[in-house]
């Protein structure tokens, strides 16, 4: 090749590589030590006032590095080194200037103890160091070795650093790598738990951009910085913003050193080194933080007698006990947890029995499993068990396995046996949705419903196996649930179709729409009322096609005046509902003046269905819904009152209470449909919580047993659910690329006592239903800085107590029938806390900022005419 040809090669190849965004290849010179000023500023503060303020760390010092090893192939062994480490640290006067930190000698040792890296042209191919240092301090280091992680040349990678194996964009200009983390992508040993609802979580917004300068092929500096925004799912307004940032910047001039190491190769070099230095992982190691003012259950056992809790759970003060008692268990002994649920008292166990199964240890599960005794223990006691391990946020394969054996095999009474049942779907659902459908316990647990439900033969049996696949809400069980909803006596059918509703629209595919409009139009059979109005409400409530809408409404002129009134306020309800799947093809069908129109929307019942906001944040939407179905004589049918959250994408049923009554047409001198069997006497009431569907509950069976309740009534209302749970349990260490890591925690704890109560008076011709909800709400959030020589904790605590009560009053001695509904609830005291703690060498400091209030009642106004009839039936009462 003559000399003008080589030229133009080599001007073509610098052309390609400078459009493509390369820089030459990185390298450190031997017989070189390169000494760089490293800084580091971190910054802890909550986003919402009144707060105290947060905590701030820096530091600087030298980090000094020189190449040791290199092979023929580019691959250089570097010694990285810190030098002259000076930390400070703000003090509570923000007007005086930084404090700083002593630095014990051990810990300056340990800084300056040198690591090494196997290093190629900017990545970090392995590292070197001493497994024994303290966990902080080899982090300290990772995150310096981190700095040293990058690439020449633009483009998208996956990188092993600090913050574990994550994607990395790079991009050029001039002289300068632009690098952006994902540090939503990134995979490390879990280090985290959170609960399955996602309502109950937390929201994380992470940022990371590092800016590295290169010149000459060295190095010249790099500055990283990266923040995080964590807060409460249903709290955004107390996040906590860490700011981290790091710098080095090249010292000139590099300084002359002895020669290299002599070694064939680099694990030669690395042996001839004063210590020995094993491989490490690049990513951060987790650190757990020693608490040394946590309470332990065996200190508490000693002044046990003295220390009773006293359980009331609509008050915020056994909430925080109830939490307290979980950190307690969570660190404590079989033997000690069996102690306690020995020696405490009748009216304090199930509090200590609900604490056990939130804690969810080994040794607590295992002290529950010794305790308990379904053969033995009050009904309450092992309901109030299984409940608690029905709500837990995150249950364990362990958890299950306890609730299988204790069910299995052994002769339980109906109500045990039957809220079992409803657990083990509930937990088999969260377990699936934690990714753990693989488990045997799960397996056992699907066998354990599903062969139930196919051994079944009395209608009771067969509706609580159908509850339980509703909890569970598996794919692969909904061909089973068809089945029962096609063919199904009628209370079976419609429980299949509920149980329906609770999947996501992705799953009601087009097979179970045509289910559900067979049911709907009775194309092979009759089915009753409430179970073609289910299977309407599944078209209308799943992607529904116009032919769908209009094919509904146009059936509503052959239905009873009372269905075709609640249906058709049913599709009226979903076109003003701005969340509601159908809203939009509703909007589009409504402009036919054929559809929209007098004739259609004109019904003359009293059944009625609506819907409307409580509340409304920038995280979250509560609504009210209620529906009142009527028989055409007047008798209320069914009744549902329902609490929902929206939040995140998602719409989680809070408190959904049914009440219904059936075979009250016979009562009224009704005749019965044709192709309709005539049902059994009977009023009952069916609860779901936070999209638990709890056991249903009888409140009379048959005419005899409705005289009796009538004559005997205590007045006393039935508790549907009354008990402590936590709602909120997550933990999750984020390592910052600085190498210090912060661990947020998420506690959120509710005490619920839900009592309803349905009162007949067939002399005053009366029905009167009122559904109580009495509860506390603790949310404990907080985030704990951990540093070689800082740590600093922020906490918020929130705490809130509140009543509503719904009631509704039908008068029915008359025409038209006279119906109140009255929502109202009382006041809401609540007290939010900020709390900073710092810690650093012997020096401490403690602030606290915090408000409380109290927000007034309100009665809800439903609807205008209701306004009407209730001041009109109120007065008449006075």
């Amino acid at each position: 090749m003559n000399p003008v040809s080589g030229y133009v090669c080599l001007l073509c190849f610098s052309f390609l590589s400078t459009a493509k965004g390369n820089l030459q290849l990185l390298s450190f010179q031997p017989r070189t030590l390169y000494q760089y000023r490293y800084s580091l500023d971190v910054q802890l503060d909550y986003t919402s006032t009144p707060s105290p303020q947060g905590a701030w760390l820096g530091a600087e010092g030298l980090v000094q590095l020189q190449q040791l090893w290199k092979d023929q192939g580019g691959e250089e062994l570097l010694q990285v080194q810190i030098r002259d480490l000076k930390a400070q640290q703000q003090p509570e006067d923000r007007s005086s200037p930084p404090a700083e930190i002593a630095l014990s000698q051990k810990t300056q040792a340990e800084l300056q103890q040198p690591v090494f890296i196997s290093w190629s042209s900017g990545k970090v191919k392995a590292f070197y160091g001493d497994e024994t240092e303290s966990i902080l301090i080899s982090n300290l280091k990772r995150g310096i070795i981190s700095l040293l992680q990058l690439q020449p040349h633009a483009g998208t990678a996956v990188e092993e650093d600090i913050s574990g194996s994550c994607q990395v964009t790079y991009t050029m200009s001039n002289h300068s790598i632009m690098k952006v983390k994902d540090l939503l992508s990134c995979t490390k040993p879990n280090s985290r738990f959170t609960s399955v609802n996602k309502i109950f979580g937390v929201q994380w917004q992470p940022t990371s951009r590092s800016r590295y300068v290169v010149k000459d092929n060295l190095l010249q500096s790099v500055l990283a910085e990266e923040s995080h925004v964590v807060s409460p799912a249903l709290r955004s307004t107390t996040s906590i913003k860490i700011s981290s940032r790091q710098q080095l910047q090249l010292v000139s001039p590099p300084m002359p050193t002895p020669a290299e190491v002599a070694g064939k190769s680099l694990e030669d070099v690395l042996a001839g080194t004063e210590r020995k230095h094993q491989p490490l992982g690049m990513a951060s190691l987790p650190f757990r933080r020693i608490c040394t003012h946590c309470p332990s259950l065996r200190a508490y056992l000693k002044a046990f007698d003295s220390q009773k809790v006293k359980v009331d759970t609509s008050k915020a003060a056994t909430m925080w006990q109830f939490q307290r008692f979980i950190q307690m268990l969570r660190s404590a002994k079989k033997r000690d947890v069996l102690q306690l649920l020995r020696r405490a008292p009748e009216e304090m166990l199930p509090f200590v029995v609900e604490a056990a199964v939130a804690a969810q240890s080994v040794a607590s599960l295992a002290a529950l499993s010794d305790f308990l005794d379904f053969g033995k223990e009050p009904k309450s006691l092992l309901e109030k068990f299984l409940y608690a391990a029905a709500f837990s946020p995150r249950p364990s394969g362990e958890l299950l396995h306890l609730v299988l054996d204790k069910l299995d095999g052994k002769q339980l009474a109906p109500e045990v046996w039957e809220t079992g049942i409803v657990a083990v779907g509930s937990l088999v659902g969260k377990l699936c949705q934690q990714k753990l459908c693989g488990l045997q316990e799960v397996e056992r647990g699907v066998e354990t419903i599903l062969g139930g439900l196919r051994e079944a033969k009395e209608e009771s049996e067969m509706v609580i196996y159908l509850l339980a696949l509703g909890n569970a809400v598996l794919p692969e069980t909904i061909p089973t649930i068809l089945d029962y909803a096609e063919e199904g006596p009628a209370t079976v059918a419609t429980v299949a179709i509920s149980a329906l509703r609770r999947f996501p629209a992705q799953h009601i595919s087009d097979k179970v729409k045509r289910a559900m409009r067979r049911i709907f139009h009775e194309k092979r059979k009759s089915y009753e009322k409430t179970c073609r109005l289910a299977a309407a409400e599944v078209l209308l409530d799943n992607e529904p096609s116009p032919m769908d809408v209009i094919n509904i409404l146009l059936a509503t002129k052959e239905l009873e005046t009372e269905t075709a009134t609640f249906l058709l306020l049913k599709v009226q309800n979903s076109l003003h509902a701005d969340h509601h799947p159908a809203r939009k093809i509703l909007k589009d069908i409504m402009r036919d003046p054929r559809i929209n129109n007098y004739n259609f929307f004109s019904k003359a019942g009293i059944s009625s269905s609506f819907s409307g906001p409580l509340t409304v944040t920038q995280d979250l939407l509560s609504t009210f819904g209620l529906d009142l179905l009527f028989l055409e004589g007047g008798f209320l049918r069914k009744s549902v009152s329902d609490f929902s959250l929206l939040s995140q994408g998602q719409q989680l049923r809070a408190v959904q209470v049914t009440i219904e009554a059936q075979g009250m047409e016979s009562m009224l001198g009704e005749n019965v449909l044709e192709g309709e069997e005539e049902p059994e006497l009977m009023a009952g009431m069916s609860a779901v919580f936070f999209d638990v569907q709890l056991r249903p509950i009888v409140f009379f069976q048959g005419y005899t047993d409705l005289m009796a309740k009538v004559l005997l009534s205590s007045g006393e209302p039935t508790s549907v659910v009354k008990g402590n749970f936590l709602l909120m349990d997550h933990h999750q260490v984020i390592p910052l690329q600085s190498g210090l890591q912060v661990a947020f925690k998420l506690q959120g704890g509710l005490g619920l006592d839900i009592s309803a109560n349905m009162d007949v008076s067939v002399w005053e011709q009366e029905l009167k239903t009122s559904i109580n909800t009495r509860g506390s709400l603790t949310i404990d959030f907080q985030a704990e800085l951990d540093a070689p020589f800082l740590q600093a904790t922020l906490r918020s605590q929130m705490e809130a107590e509140a009543s509503i009560h719904f009631d509704t009053m039908l008068r029915f001695s008359g025409s038209p029938v006279l119906m109140c509904l009255q929502l109202r609830e009382e006041q809401v005291p609540y007290r939010e806390i900020f709390t900073v703690s710092k810690s650093a060498g012997s020096q401490s400091s403690t602030t606290r900022k915090g408000r409380q209030g109290t927000m007034p009642g309100r009665e809800f106004a439903l609807h205008r005419a209701n306004s009407k009839v209730c001041s009109l039936l109120l007065t008449a009462e006075e």
